[in-house]
């Protein structure tokens, strides 16, 4: 679509104006408060235009104008400010995550403060996720009777845990053998590998191998690592949803494992690592989220491991900040992922 430089500049001040007010933008006030070098007749007269081409419409017969979702794509694609954050707010994010650079959950709560905080939105970051399962190392830790509980480690930091019911009661110092036995032969093999190394031990052997295989390709069949969220309180308040369910059933697709991982699988994941894509109104294919925008972008190392992460808000959150706060986030995290966890 092409737009005269006057009608990106009124487009521009109007979802500017809206966004922090949460009201219709009249012609007026609009020339009032930017001192423009113009009437209001002839910024009405942009408007009326802008409402044609469906940018903007108008509420109200007598109401000033918002933006549509065509209007803030429009915006987000060609005409918002991607200035990076302020230098001080860089630095106190940076210094924050690297007071905790050995601890991967720390890393990932405190992703998800900061972006809530700094976008005054709902949060989600999701774990670092390898595709492929390589193992690294397993303990085996004996509890109660036949019970043990199987810790397992793939290559890049994912730790899964699960209890574990064995044919009969094993001592400690056997589990611990046979848990020896099976990093040393393992170690860097993905399911293939380890599935025809069944006949190199015995029958508790192969057991255990069998659960770690099952594990193993569990792991790669789910999109996500564990869901970190922040900030829901954020998005209750906002004034679109303040006698409203339309934020519950958008925070709903959060805090559902399958409607997320569906949602990420079919955005996030398309994109590069430290790229960003927008999805404003639910782009007409999640209903949920059709009061609703978000900005994700996905994390990591691309040859290991990755994750996601992403803030959700209304449609008029403010973009400039927002694409920003989860570009600069995106990058500590793959940074860290980088020289910490990936191998």
């Amino acid at each position: 679509m092409q737009l005269t430089d006057r009608q990106k500049l009124i487009l521009t001040l109007i979802i500017h104006e809206h966004i922090r007010t949460a009201q219709p933008v009249g012609s007026k006030s609009l020339v009032e408060k930017y001192n423009l070098a113009m009437s209001s007749a002839t910024v009405r007269n942009e408007m009326s235009v802008l409402t044609d081409y469906e940018l903007l419409r108008q509420p109200h017969t007598s109401a000033g104008r918002v933006p549509t979702e065509e209007g803030y794509r429009f915006f987000v694609g060609n005409l918002v400010q991607q200035s990076g954050l302020p230098t001080n707010t860089r630095r106190t994010i940076t210094h924050q995550f690297y007071q905790s650079r050995q601890d991967i959950e720390q890393w990932l709560r405190l992703a998800a403060s900061v972006l809530a905080n700094q976008s005054q939105a709902a949060s989600l970051v999701t774990a670092p996720h390898a595709e492929k399962a390589i193992f690294k190392h397993l303990e085996l830790i004996a509890t109660r009777g036949r019970q043990v509980l199987m810790v397992l480690v793939l290559m890049g930091g994912e730790i899964r845990q699960q209890f574990i019911s064995l044919s009969e009661p094993v001592s400690q110092e056997r589990l611990s053998v046979i848990a020896a036995q099976i990093s040393n032969m393992c170690v860097r093999c993905d399911v293939e590998k380890i599935s025809r190394m069944r006949t190199q031990t015995d029958a508790l052997g192969k057991d255990i191998l069998d659960i770690l295989i099952a594990e193993m390709t569990l792991i790669e069949e789910s999109t996500t690592g564990e869901i970190y969220l922040d900030g829901m309180t954020n998005v209750l308040s906002e004034p679109e949803f303040a006698e409203s369910d339309e934020a519950r059933q958008a925070l709903h697709i959060l805090e559902e494992r399958s409607l997320l991982e569906n949602l990420l699988a079919s955005t996030v994941m398309n994109i590069d690592v430290g790229g960003i894509q927008v999805l404003i109104g639910g782009e007409g294919t999640w209903q949920e989220l059709r009061q609703c925008s978000i900005v994700l972008a996905r994390y990591g190392d691309p040859d290991t491991l990755t994750g996601s992460i992403g803030v959700l808000g209304p449609i008029r959150m403010p973009y400039d900040r927002t694409i920003s706060t989860v570009r600069f986030v995106a990058n500590v995290l793959s940074d860290l992922v980088t020289e910490t966890l990936a191998v």
